[in-house]
């Protein structure tokens, strides 16, 4: 593979894998590589392997637009999700433009020559590629470390401690007395799936979280793949979902107590008869000021029916030889105690960004539509939602790139900068969320802005007419071709 190509994207997981293939189906003869940190394609979906690790979304809409998700079920297993990404990157070449095992480090622009120049490390040396175009698809958290607070007394536990993003593969906790702390998704899916096996597992959680069951086929989607073929029951399938999502999420901005009240009915319904409800399954904040967790045919509910698992709902006092003691008093025995206690951001994977001998300092940047920075040339990135599924504004982000670079071609530009020069737009958080991954590390990340175009937008119907439809020369993208003088010169 050669050292320069047109485009040059980082990360081989979900994002990734999906911006090749809106690249390579646009511009057949275009050049592009992936650099992958890791030594496989999958990304989070390679990454963790604790038991029962699934969506926590429905497939069609984190599935991608232009490859229809065929299996039965819609709330899927990570290996089912992880075989999906492999697939869709082996049919269409993809895999084949991969380096694996290449953490980039720095990447510096040059206007004078219109490229980055990127800085990979490999083997233990340094790697240089040079390219028109750079885009992120790594994510937002840190592959190599999750986030684990300082538990008091940690040193005189007997037992194993475990966090979910590095579950040792010969855990076995068959017969084990089991402690997860947290609440969020992976502690909703770690419960049940272990529970299964262990003798008990208790979910300990200092407050609770909004759960929802969902069932985990969706018979609407089945029946119409059954009666038109994938190709065309999948974007039906992928619009009800995104419209259901949506539904919910406006209904829980607008009419908060009556959607706490819903959900506290059909979580009741699943409980056992008696069950303390309003301890242990009613937050304190409004529905989706935190992402809600959704357990596929109730089966956290289910295990707690049948006595395979526990709630508590305290704070940790200290770890002792046996488990843990509880600021209540109480004391939970444990073999085995999992640190479902969330992940670490980590802006742009951590990747240096210099332009023109300057580097850029992420928060002091605003993002332009959420996927590329004031002032920093030819370069894109993917965040996706926070209020649904992933894909959803990765494939967005993948067609505006494509339009983009559509645009630069049709008018012989060489680069595009977004640029802020209205002082009435005001910083916010990009991230406008309450979870406390994100809270911890937001003020890390670039800014958002006031209004459009400088707001991560949440909204998927708004973002089609936006980012597949929408004006590419508004005004706050500025284009421009390299000094004639340079071009001469060489």
């Amino acid at each position: 593979m050669t050292d320069h190509v047109d485009v040059l994207i980082v990360g081989a997981g979900l994002s990734g894998v999906g911006a090749a293939h809106h690249l390579q189906s646009a511009f057949p003869e275009r050049t592009y590589t992936i650099l992958e940190a890791r030594d496989a394609i999958g990304g989070t979906w390679d990454l963790f392997r604790y038991p029962g690790v699934r969506s926590d979304s429905d497939m069609h809409t984190l599935g991608y637009r232009f490859r229809p998700w065929t299996q039965a079920k819609a709330i899927a297993d990570g290996p089912s999700i992880l075989r999906y990404v492999r697939d869709t990157a082996a049919e269409a070449g993809i895999d084949a433009h991969i380096r694996f095992g290449h953490r980039v480090v720095r990447a510096e622009w040059s206007t004078v020559d219109a490229q980055w120049t990127v800085e990979a490390t490999h083997d233990g040396e340094t790697v240089r590629l040079t390219a028109k175009f750079l885009y992120l698809c790594s994510g937002y958290y840190r592959y190599d470390a999750g986030h684990t607070p300082e538990f008091p007394g940690i040193d005189r536990f007997g037992g194993t401690l475990v966090h979910p993003q590095h579950w040792p593969a010969e855990l076995d906790h068959t017969g084990k007395k089991v402690v997860v702390i947290g609440s969020g998704a992976t502690a909703v899916t770690l419960v049940p799936a272990m529970a299964e096996t262990a003798a008990h597992v208790t979910m300990l959680q200092r407050s609770p979280t909004y759960i929802m069951a969902l069932p985990a086929e969706d018979a609407l989607a089945n029946r119409l793949r059954s009666l038109l073929g994938a190709r065309f029951a999948y974007p039906v399938a992928r619009w009800k979902n995104v419209l259901s999502q949506t539904l919910l999420y406006q209904l829980s901005r607008r009419r908060p107590r009556l959607v706490r009240a819903l959900i506290r009915r059909a979580n009741t319904r699943l409980l056992p008869p008696g069950y303390d409800v309003d301890t242990h399954f009613k937050p304190r904040y409004q529905p989706w000021d935190q992402r809600l967790c959704l357990v596929p045919d109730g089966d956290l509910f289910r295990a707690i029916r049948r006595g395979n698992a526990s709630v508590v709902t305290d704070r940790i006092a200290t770890f002792t030889e046996s488990g843990l003691r509880l600021e209540s008093g109480e004391e939970l025995d444990a073999d085995i105690v999992v640190s479902a206690t969330g992940l670490k951001l980590l802006a742009f994977g951590g990747i240096r960004l210099v332009v023109d001998g300057h580097e850029v300092d992420p928060p002091e940047t605003m993002a332009y539509k959420g996927m590329m920075l004031s002032g920093v040339p030819n370069f894109a990135f993917t965040i996706g939602y926070t209020n649904a599924s992933w894909t959803l504004k990765a494939d967005l982000v993948g067609e505006y790139v494509v339009r983009l670079l559509r645009h630069l071609d049709a008018r012989g530009y060489d680069q595009c900068v977004p640029v802020n020069d209205d002082p009435s737009v005001t910083a916010r958080p990009l991230l406008d969320f309450d979870a406390g991954y994100v809270l911890r590390s937001v003020d890390e990340f670039p800014r958002a802005g006031s209004r459009a175009p400088w707001q991560l937008g949440m909204s998927y119907a708004h973002d089609v007419l936006n980012l597949r439809y929408g004006k590419i020369d508004d005004g706050a993208l500025r284009f421009s071709r390299r000094p004639v003088r340079e071009v001469l010169a060489r």
